[in-house]
Formats: structure tokens, C-alpha cells, sequence
């Protein structure tokens, strides 16, 4: 039984880390959504990686690409998060995204911490097999 009990032990503190990270990828994301949702690019900005950033340059410019290119991000009527896996070191953050037309998109967001904070570094629309009502 004592062996049991440290196995488990083992296995939930082996999970704990996972799980804060996950946490903290769905906050920055969470956060991100929110500031585009009141129209706030430069916080919205703020979550984007500094790669991300030096290709749009300016919070405008980056409020402007995601009205066009993901309306489904910036106006969303329901988030879900889905798994998060690693993929060749970075670690992508599946999340299911609602639109106001009731359809469901299916994002990949690959996240990189830097100075021990997420950061986004790339969204990508994925197929989808749900259709909305």
C-alpha cells in the first residue's frame, strides 16, 4: 500500500508542473482575447512574441491583421481549451474558438516563454470538424 501511495505521489507531482504551465499559456492567451474583445491592441499587443512584434511593428498594425485574417479571436462568442502538446520544443496550445455566427474554429497556438513569462509566437487555423448552429 505504502508503495502504491508513493507512486501516486510521484505521478501528481510529476503532473504539477504540466498543468501550471497550462495554466499560465491559457491566462496569456485568455488575456490576449480579452483585450481584442475592448478593442485594447496594445495590450493585446503586449502577449505577442518579440518576433511577432517586429513583424506588425505597431499595435494598430496588429489589431488590424487579426479584424481581417481571425475574426474568430477577436470577437469570439465562446473559448475552450483543448490540449497542449510539445512539438519539436515548442509547445502548441489547441483552443476552440466560437464565432458570433455560431461556427467553430480550431486554433494552434504555439507559446515560448521568455523571462519566465508565455508569450504567443504564432497562431494557426486548423481544420475543424464541428460545425456550429
Amino acid at each position: 500500500m505504502r508503495k502504491f501511495i508513493l507512486t501516486i505521489a510521484f505521478w501528481v507531482a510529476a503532473a504539477l508542473p504540466a498543468w501550471a504551465e497550462s495554466k499560465e499559456i491559457e491566462t496569456t492567451i485568455r488575456a490576449q482575447i480579452t483585450a481584442f474583445q475592448v478593442d485594447d491592441f496594445e495590450r493585446a499587443f503586449t502577449y505577442a512574441s518579440p518576433t511577432i512584434q517586429q513583424i506588425f511593428r505597431a499595435p494598430e498594425v496588429f489589431g488590424r491583421m487579426v479584424r481581417q485574417g481571425y475574426p474568430m479571436v477577436y470577437r469570439p462568442s465562446e473559448i475552450a481549451f483543448l490540449e497542449l502538446a510539445t512539438v519539436e520544443g515548442y509547445y502548441w496550445q489547441k483552443v476552440q474558438i466560437r464565432d458570433g455566427q455560431g461556427l467553430y474554429h480550431i486554433m494552434a497556438y504555439q507559446m515560448i516563454q521568455l523571462d519566465g513569462a508565455w508569450r504567443i509566437n504564432g497562431v494557426q487555423l486548423l481544420p475543424s470538424q464541428e460545425t456550429g448552429v
